[in-house]
């Protein structure tokens, strides 16, 4: 079976359209759906909200209107004395400030807890797909974009549901609500406050697209700062050994100066819709007095329906004013879920095909159980496992600048096997395609004569270890980094750290296997990380050991310690040996000689310097230098 490189998506770096807003905002619908009954709660709290609010200034007019004895005045309070009337106004105002009041409380606190959830439940889905994707895609991406998706942006996607989608769906409930209120005490001055509403209408939306552009650009800008505040810490050593702390400091400046262009350029944005609002209220409420004057003279308005009419105009844009904020708000929303979405979009390279036919382990024990209980099946002819084979593979990080070029060779159970050539030949992809951490562009790689392809890759990994030239260490006690989270016994890390020769090292450090190690174990030297990478390896017990110059960082006494270790560890295992000081790989069964990316040598260390290749000449080299 063969497969060919697909061409990958980069993120954006410049804003582009792709969906509309709200094919975006479709998109948090099914986080929004676990959660229905308290959305549908907190939307139908809008209800006595809004009621309570528009029948406010109603109640104020009213008072006018009882206190100069007019028309428009309530049948139930015309024929009550003047103080009886005050005090039922004032007993309706204070019940409807209350169920504001605690409505809104409610309402806000359940509204805010909905959008935490959505936003843990996201962060949630995106950290295990970013996890799950292919290590071409790091490769590629600046660790400082990833990590502003994954915090920032993500938090920004809580506040579309909490403080966006359903503000805004309040907003334009009360609007709705009020408008309703001025049609049936008064239509022309209802009618001309609802044309205003028009040209206000224009304005926000497109104020609100330039805002969403330069809330794209501002984004970008930050994952720019991040990352380069990222790579700034990570390399610090190298920062201060090369004098390049200025240097940095005039890039990181210069960035910082772009991103402040571009947050100015929203602030100008969001100012313009709040002071357009303003402007539009005054001349709403000048216009409502104007025509408002015209009817009282007329006498076709009475001063308490006139008085409501003004509360009414301030209290229209009031919602327009918060719905223009929340629009705000969603806006940078639909920005974040076009960042978020370009992570989740993005295809997971290397999937599980969900073949339960092939499970290494399992299967190899039923097939061990079915020999052993033949008595006629001699115990000496049981299978040997841990054969690798690779069949004309062929590898290319990018388009087809090929890095691995049609290697075919087989490694035979329990064989040890050493890769030697100079940097560029391929040594450590080999170990990435077998690892499955890449997929080969052509041909295929067998493990027992099964496609890796159709192994799940939890299992294939469980199956081989690989000890790298720098181990990685995670914040948290020594045992937690032998073990990486599986279950295994105190009496087994212990096992593994005294066959690997490790346990005097840990016993030696403060609380020994409970000692706290910082992130990626800045508190030990280079050659105590690595002592705890053999320790890791030991534990799984591999059937396949893979060593990428794995005892380059050690001294010499610790070196010779582990590669004592390392012997007992090997026998009976499959290993791969990629080694630079070819002093160290003499007793490999074979050694294979690569030159970028093909196969030129293979042959016993006896073998290869008899036949004065490429081999032999290294070996000279060294041999010279010591």
């Amino acid at each position: 079976m063969m497969s060919t490189s697909q061409p990958r998506k980069k993120f954006n770096t410049g804003y582009r359209r792709r969906e509309n807003d709200w094919r975006l905002f479709l998109r948090l619908l099914p986080y929004a759906r676990h959660r229905r009954r308290s959305l549908a709660l907190a939307i139908l709290l809008l209800v006595p909200i809004a009621v309570a609010n528009a029948v406010q200034p109603l109640l104020i007019g009213q008072v006018i209107s009882l206190i100069r004895q007019e028309p428009s005045t309530y049948e139930f309070l015309r024929n009550r004395p003047l103080l009886q009337g005050l005090n039922i106004i004032e007993i309706l105002l204070l019940i409807t400030v209350s169920i504001r009041l605690i409505f809104t409380g409610f309402q806000g606190y359940l509204v805010q807890k909905l959008g935490q959830q959505i936003t843990a439940e996201i962060r949630q889905d995106l950290f295990h797909h970013v996890t799950s994707l292919a290590v071409r895609f790091f490769d590629r991406t600046p660790v400082g974009k990833l990590i502003t998706r994954l915090t920032s942006d993500v938090e920004v996607l809580g506040d579309v549901f909490s403080t966006g989608a359903i503000g805004i769906v309040s907003d334009l409930f009360s609007i709705l609500v009020i408008l309703s209120f001025m049609f049936s005490i008064q239509w022309q001055l209802a009618f001309l406050l609802l044309i205003v509403l028009v040209p206000v209408t224009c304005i926000i939306i497109y104020l609100q697209k330039q805002y969403r552009k330069a809330n794209y650009k501002t984004r970008e800008e930050l994952s720019e700062l991040n990352s380069q505040l990222q790579e700034n810490i990570i390399g610090i050593n190298v920062v201060q050994l090369f004098r390049r702390e200025k240097f940095n400091a005039e890039l990181f400046r210069v960035s910082n100066q772009r991103y402040i262009r571009e947050v100015d350029e929203t602030i100008f944005y969001d100012s313009a819709v709040s002071a357009t609002l303003e402007w539009i209220a005054l001349i709403a409420i000048a216009g409502v007095l104007w025509l408002g004057g015209y009817l009282l003279l007329q006498k076709d308005l009475t001063v308490g329906t006139l008085s409501a009419f003004i509360l009414y105009a301030q209290r229209l844009f009031d919602p327009l004013r918060e719905f223009a904020e929340k629009f705000t708000v969603i806006q940078a929303g639909f920005t974040a879920i076009e960042r978020v979405s370009e992570v989740l979009d993005e295809p997971i390279e290397i999937r599980d095909r969900g073949n339960p036919r092939f499970s290494i382990f399992d299967s190899r024990l039923g097939y061990i159980d079915e020999i052993t209980d033949n008595p006629e099946f001699p115990i000496e002819d049981l299978p040997e496992f841990g054969e690798i084979r690779f069949e004309h593979v062929w590898f290319a990080y990018k388009d087809d600048d090929y890095v691995i070029k049609d290697l075919d060779f087989t490694i035979h159970p329990g064989e040890k096997v050493a890769l030697i050539g100079p940097t560029g030949a391929g040594k450590s992809s080999i170990i990435r395609l077998l690892c499955r951490l890449y997929e080969p562009n052509k041909g295929r790689i067998l493990v027992d004569g099964v496609d890796i392809r159709e192994i799940p890759q939890a299992e294939l990994r469980r199956y081989m270890a690989v000890i790298l030239q720098e181990g990685f260490l995670f914040a948290g006690d020594v045992k937690s980094n032998i073990t990486l989270g599986d279950s295994y016994t105190f009496e087994e890390i212990q096992q593994a750290a005294e066959k690997t020769n490790v346990a005097q090292f840990i016993e030696q450090l403060p609380l020994g296997y409970d000692t706290q190690l910082r992130e990626r174990g800045t508190n030990l030297s280079s050659g105590q990380k690595q002592l705890l990478a053999f320790a890791r390896a030991a534990i799984r017990n591999p059937q396949i050991l893979v060593l990428d110059e794995a005892t380059a960082s050690l001294d010499v006494g610790t070196e010779a310690l582990i590669q004592e270790a390392l012997n007992k560890l090997l026998v009976g295992r499959t290993a791969i040996i990629i080694a630079h000081r070819l002093s160290t790989i003499r007793d490999v069964d074979r050694i294979f000689v690569l030159k970028r990316g093909e196969l030129i040598e293979q042959g016993s260390h006896e073998q290869l310097l008899q036949q004065g290749g490429m081999y032999a000449t290294l070996h000279n080299l060294q041999m010279l230098g010591t």
